[in-house]
Formats: structure tokens, C-alpha cells, sequence
């Protein structure tokens, strides 16, 4: 097996597949705790000899439990890895004297959960179709994003994306040795994995390390420091400690993650919480002025970087949220009001979504406001922003659909990443997308995949930047009995309806 030059020693993977090497598990940071917790990373130590990295590294602290992937044990430290997947033939070109385009995913997860190490993300497919691939870890939680008071303490908000930063330089530092071209590197992710590359984009700490973003259903907007602020006082609270940078570094890892599922549950649990009774997450970036300006829409055009983008998002994100039992059900006309209240609504909202769809039932209206508050809709403005600062930006959305024996399996939050990475045939994943593949599901993530790798390379998905691509056929409504299941993808957009229904709403008031 071949032994990759890294600047801290030499690394081993292993043949995943045939014509792919992955080499798993190269630490790009110093473990984060002891002295080191809650501080911006340090660069991973030097090792003597060639390091085995056959295998995912540990995945950072979470109470989750997902589906083939590895989960957290307290005491794991050396958590802030990444994985490399490089080989393969076909690819789109664009690198330097050979080199290969690079893709660099940031997982999703409510910056709560998850991991690279989910089988959702198995870069062979990519990697054959032409880019390097690779996959970190990154802080979650309140490790990642939780806001430690006091000036100068030494501890920074956004710890998660500095994490992020610091898995790009080692690509830049490192990729070559792989066959990446460390010049033609594109970020990519979804949910917060999206919201992170957005923030990426804003970032000056980040500025060069990639050329092309990739941001599939960004998750908005970025949290206040009087949010972050009021979620440490919680936290604090549930743990048992001051809300003091003492107090809070006396906690332990597993600690704060208790304390955090308790608080998201009594949220969940009391109408009182407002907004946050029907969107408990505690976590995400924090526009703190420093190392995250500002929301990615409200930042300055000028401090935008000047890359290529490429945005989707489903067509029907939350009824994955409904379907697993992770969001609040609402049956009646005045539960829906609350809920616009709740999120400060403008008032003819909820009106112009009952006249878009005048047979749906009050839980689909609720899914629909929810799905495009949280996701779509927010998708949609960053890629307006971006284009508008003058940079190259092209939009796309999932529409497909598949009729099953229990039912109808929407383009829900989620059911595009199997097919751009093309693990349909993944067991985990069988919810997702409703089974096993048919012939049609491989052809269609077939190109998908084939967007992705072209984009890597040279910017150039397939389609221009004045039309929207809509994978899997045409968008559906919230009527489930209908058979829209199809192969086609076209350039036809449908949803400018929904799109105008928000035109007054403005993000900053919305959030709770």
C-alpha cells in the first residue's frame, strides 16, 4: 500500500475499492480538551514512522446514535480528523499537471450530531468520478458553538467553523501528496454543514483556502450572542454550574451534553419557550463580529469571498422532521397561528401558503411553512445574495419522488445526499430514499454525482446561472396520493409561488 507524505509524518490507508485508496483518520488538529478545550485549534503533533490510518477516527462528543456509524465514548480525544479518498479514472480534470479537483465535506447535524464516519459519506463514488474527497469531524455542540462569557477569556465563539478552517489548511498543506490540486478545492455540505460553508464564505480567516461552495439546504440564520448567551445560561443551569468560563470548563464533556439534551427537551416540552418550542436546537454560529462577521445574508458584498456556487434544497424538507418525530404536530387552524406568531410571521404568510395549496391539510401547511422558513427559502437568499455581489452562483432542487407499498417518500430534508454521493445501495440509508434503488435512482444520482465532480473541476455543473435545475422531475405539492415518481430533470421551476410569499419577511425578526 502507498504511504502518503503528510507534514507531520508519513500516513498508510488502505484500498476501499478497487481503484480508490482511503486513508482514514489523519488528525489535522491537536486534540481539543485538557488545556487546549474551548480554544481555537492547535496544529496535530508530529509522529515518527508511518502512521496506520485504516480506520475512522473518533467521532466528538453527542449523545447520538446513527445508523452504521461509530458513537461518541467519553475519554475519546483525538477527534479532530479527516479522511482522504483519492484514485479512481474519468474524472473532469482542471488541476495543475495532473492534479485532481478537490471536494471537502462538512456534515450536517444540527451542530449537534453526526460524523464523517456516516456511511452517508463514503467518497468512492466522487472520488471515481474525479476529485480527491475529503471529510472531517468538527466540534458540535457546546464543545463546537456554546458561548463562554468574558471578554478575552481566551475562549472564541465558532470554535466548530475554526475547526473547519483548520481541516482546509491542512488540505492546502497537504492535499498535493494525495493527487489534489490544493489551488481548484471546493467546500461543500449540507444542513449546517451548508450553513457552515456559507459562514466559510464570509470569513476572512477562511479566505483562500477554497475556489468553489457547494451548500445543500443551509439552515438559517446564524445565532446572536444574546441567543448564544441566553443557551449558556441554560446549559449552566442544567449542569449544575456557574455560567462562568470556571464554572463551565469545570463541566465535563459529557456533562455539557446531558445538560444540553435535558434542555432541548423541556423546550420542546413547554409552549411557553416561544419560538424555540417548535425548533429546540441550541446550537449553531454565533455572529459575534469577529471570527464570524455577520449572518452570510447580511454580510457586506465586498467581504463575500469570490467563489463559485452551487445551492440546492429539497422541495419538502420537513416532512422528514415529521416522519422520524423530531417536529411538533399541528392539526388546527390556530395552532398553525401560534406558530407564525411564535417566529414573528408577517401576517399575510400563512394566508398566501393556504391559497398555494387550498386542499392541504393544516399539518402540510405547517410542514411547508416550517421546511421553507428553516431551509428553502434561506437556501434561496444566500444564492440571490451571492449572486448579486456578481459572483457566479447556480441553484438547483430536489424534487424527486418515489411511491412505495407504505406510502409516498418525499424530497425531504436529507434525501438528495445519497444520490450525490452515490451510496443509494447503503442499508442505512434505505429510509431515505424509500428502499432499495431502482434503475431510474442510480441513473439519476449518476448525475448528480457527474454535477458535483464537473463543478468541482471547472465550475460548470451542467446547467447556466439563469436557470434553476430541478433533480428527479417535477416539484410536487403536499398531496402525497400523487405519482410523481420520474427520471427527468428539468429546467422548469414551479416554486416562485412559495418564493413570493416571503418577500416581507425579513430573517432577523423571525428567529427565536
Amino acid at each position: 500500500m502507498t504511504d502518503f507524505p503528510t507534514v507531520n509524518g508519513l500516513v498508510r490507508g488502505r484500498r476501499w475499492a478497487s481503484d480508490v485508496v482511503a486513508v482514514l483518520g489523519i488528525p489535522y488538529a491537536a486534540p481539543p480538551f485538557g488545556a487546549d478545550r474551548f480554544k481555537a485549534p492547535r496544529p496535530a503533533p508530529a509522529w515518527r514512522g508511518v502512521r496506520e490510518c485504516t480506520g475512522f477516527g473518533p467521532i466528538v462528543p453527542q449523545s447520538a446514535e446513527l445508523p452504521g456509524a461509530p458513537s461518541w465514548s467519553p475519554g475519546d480525544e483525538d477527534v479532530l480528523s479527516l479522511n482522504v479518498w483519492t484514485g479512481g479514472s474519468g474524472g473532469s480534470g482542471g488541476g495543475v499537471g495532473g492534479a485532481r479537483p478537490v471536494l471537502v465535506w462538512i456534515h450536517g447535524g444540527a451542530y449537534t450530531f453526526g460524523s464523517a464516519a456516516q456511511p452517508d459519506f463514503d467518497g468512492t463514488a466522487l472520488a471515481r468520478a474525479g476529485p480527491v474527497v475529503v471529510t472531517l469531524n468538527y466540534r458540535l455542540g457546546f464543545e463546537g458553538f456554546g458561548h463562554i462569557p468574558g471578554s478575552g477569556s481566551g475562549f472564541p465563539d465558532n470554535r466548530g467553523l475554526l475547526d473547519q478552517i483548520a481541516a482546509l489548511e491542512w488540505v492546502r498543506d497537504n492535499i498535493a501528496a494525495f493527487g489534489g490540486d490544493p489551488g481548484n478545492v471546493t467546500v461543500a455540505g449540507q444542513s449546517a454543514g451548508a450553513t457552515s460553508v456559507a459562514c466559510l464564505t464570509v470569513m476572512e480567516r477562511a479566505r483562500g483556502l477554497f475556489r468553489r461552495a457547494i451548500a445543500h439546504s443551509l439552515v438559517g440564520p446564524v445565532y446572536s450572542r444574546q441567543l448564544a448567551a441566553d443557551t449558556t445560561r441554560l446549559v449552566a443551569e442544567a449542569a449544575g454550574v456557574p455560567a462562568t468560563a470556571e464554572g463551565l470548563t469545570a463541566a465535563s464533556p459529557y456533562d455539557l451534553v446531558g445538560a444540553s439534551d435535558r434542555v432541548t427537551a423541556r423546550l420542546r416540552d413547554d409552549p411557553a419557550a416561544g419560538a424555540r418550542h417548535y425548533d429546540p436546537v441550541l446550537y449553531g454560529p454565533v455572529a459575534d463580529g469577529d471570527v464570524l462577521p455577520a449572518d452570510p445574508l447580511d454580510a457586506d458584498p465586498a467581504d463575500r469571498a469570490d467563489v463559485e456556487l452551487l445551492v440546492c434544497h429539497t422541495t419538502q424538507e420537513y416532512w422528514l422532521l415529521d416522519a422520524v418525530g423530531s417536529s411538533k404536530k399541528i392539526s388546527t387552524d390556530s395552532e398553525l397561528d401560534a406558530f407564525a406568531r411564535a417566529f414573528g410571521l408577517p401576517d399575510d404568510l400563512v394566508p398566501a401558503y393556504r391559497a398555494l395549496r387550498p386542499d392541504a391539510p393544516v399539518l402540510d401547511l405547517y410542514l411547508a411553512i416550517f421546511g421553507d422558513m428553516s431551509f428553502a427559502e434561506y437556501s434561496s437568499r444566500f444564492a440571490d445574495r451571492h449572486a448579486r455581489a456578481g459572483r457566479t452562483t447556480h441553484l438547483s432542487r430536489f424534487a424527486r419522488k418515489r411511491v412505495t407499498e407504505g406510502g409516498v417518500v418525499l424530497p425531504w430534508h436529507c434525501a438528495d445526499v445519497p444520490f450525490v454521493f452515490g451510496v443509494l445501495d447503503v442499508p442505512e440509508l434505505a429510509f431515505l430514499i424509500g428502499g432499495p434503488p431502482t434503475a431510474e435512482d442510480h441513473d439519476l444520482s449518476r448525475r448528480m454525482v457527474r454535477a458535483w465532480a464537473d463543478f468541482a473541476a471547472t465550475g460548470e455543473p451542467g446547467w447556466g446561472t439563469d436557470t434553476v435545475r430541478i433533480w428527479g422531475g417535477a416539484e410536487g405539492s403536499a398531496d402525497t396520493d400523487t405519482d410523481t415518481d420520474t427520471d427527468t430533470d428539468t429546467d422548469t421551476d414551479t416554486y416562485d409561488g412559495f418564493r413570493a410569499a416571503w418577500r416581507t419577511a425579513d430573517y432577523a425578526a423571525i428567529h427565536p
